[in-house]
């Protein structure tokens, strides 16, 4: 991209930032806010292959262009091959939540002037910022440890928080630069990360140990200490800590894992919709009461096996969005082959759409579809919000797991060759 379309670009995003700041959320999954010059999109990560393809946010999702997100393998390879501590977390990583393949992209987001993506690469323990004009790395953060994960990024798009797995570390990075801002500790394998709407808060959601064989319910203590962590994300200071283990047993389900997975708010972020490991289905939790009020159980696929030690990951449902009026819940039924959309009012499931393991669950830009990603399948498919039917697949990379809304350049189609 030439040096002074780049300028314009960024000028108009600060622009449109100071006038976006105060504004409140509407719980609608498009990126907050839409600079002059630049095109709504959708990223999805393919976690096998190290790409990530840029889809269009509504209508057909058809294909824009694919980016390389690994372009310094070579590198990066090397330096794990020279480090034996590096090397048996690299090959760890391979052979547990990888399943056998090097796990290159969990997450990504776009910066406010649409000139680069932010991605984490779990088996190379590091954050990158990848121009988008020229597919070369802008900046790169190794996180603490020896994996990274899930990623959020603040309202005003400033800011990008990422998950250290193992060292149970939030790292916060300035999305510009890469440069630390904050960072807090967690629970057990820090996962799932959520800013409230206003900014103000980042909710936290450790897992625990996903990769063990001890998954029977009575040994579900061996897998760590598990809980939501919520900090103020100016400070990083704990306000608050939520163990749902506490919140679980008093409604009589003491045989649930308390590893709470993908999870949404309401669009008044009143109430938190959460899954966890082993179950098909979902939890209301009530923000006020701190108390589970609604239990969601999906249906069972017959075909699935029973034997939780062939469930990805601890797996059986993973992903969560919510239509931008709050009035339905998608679900990636993720081991049982199907995605589903569910009345918020009545907990009532729609059709099961058959979906070959999918991973997440997004809004489309104009909020009307549902877009899940069949990890199994290697397509995103979209479903209605409305009717609950699928509306269109579309194919990309291999093992797509995070979609996540953008932005890019109106007339992008891909990283210049160099």
């Amino acid at each position: 991209m030439p040096a002074h379309r780049t300028r314009l670009l960024r000028a108009a995003a600060v622009a449109v930032l100071a006038l976006t700041a105060a504004a409140p959320t509407t719980g609608a999954a498009a990126a907050p806010y839409s600079p002059a010059g630049l095109r709504e999109v959708m990223f999805v990560g393919n976690n096998w292959d190290g790409t990530a393809d840029v889809i269009r946010s509504t209508g057909d999702f058809a294909r824009i262009g694919r980016i390389d997100v690994v372009p310094d393998r070579a590198e990066r390879m090397a330096e794990i091959n020279a480090d034996p501590i590096k090397w048996i977390y690299f090959q760890a990583i391979r052979n547990g939540v990888g399943e056998g393949h090097d796990q290159l992209v969990d997450d990504m987001y776009s910066t406010p002037d649409g000139a680069s993506v932010v991605v984490s690469r779990p088996s190379f323990a590091d954050v990158v910022s990848v121009d988008l004009a020229t597919g070369d790395i802008n900046w790169r953060f190794p996180v603490s440890g020896y994996r990274s994960d899930h990623m959020a990024v603040s309202p005003d798009g400033t800011r990008v928080a990422v998950s250290a797995s193992t060292s149970n570390t939030v790292h916060v990075l300035d999305i510009e630069t890469g440069e630390q801002v904050g960072s807090f500790a967690t629970g057990d394998k820090p996962h799932e990360n959520i800013f409230t709407g206003d900014g103000k808060y980042i909710w936290n959601m450790s897992i625990g140990e996903v990769n063990t064989a001890l998954d029977a319910p009575w040994l579900d203590w061996t897998k760590g200490d598990r809980r939501i962590t919520v900090v103020d994300a100016t400070t990083y200071e704990r306000v608050r800590v939520v163990d749902m283990r506490e919140r679980l047993d008093a409604i009589g389900l003491g045989d649930h894992s308390d590893a709470v997975r993908p999870a949404v708010f309401s669009p008044d972020e009143s109430k938190l919709y959460f899954q966890v490991s082993f179950f098909n289905g979902f939890f209301e939790y009530d923000v006020a009461t701190d108390r589970i009020t609604r239990t969601k159980t999906l249906p069972k696929n017959p075909a699935t096996s029973e034997d939780r030690t062939t469930w990805v990951n601890d797996s059986r449902h993973h992903g969560l969005s919510m239509s931008p009026d709050g009035a339905r819940i998608c679900v990636a039924g993720t081991m049982d082959d199907y995605a589903t959309v569910v009345d918020r009012g009545t907990l009532r499931e729609g059709p099961l759409v058959p979906v070959a393991k999918p991973y997440w669950a997004t809004v489309s830009g104009d909020g009307r579809h549902c877009v899940v990603s069949e990890s199994g399948a290697d397509r995103v498919t979209a479903i209605d919000f409305a009717t609950g039917e699928k509306s269109v697949s579309v194919p990309v990379g291999d093992h797509p797991q995070r979609v996540r809304v953008g932005r890019v350049a109106a007339d992008w189609s891909g990283p210049s060759a160099r």
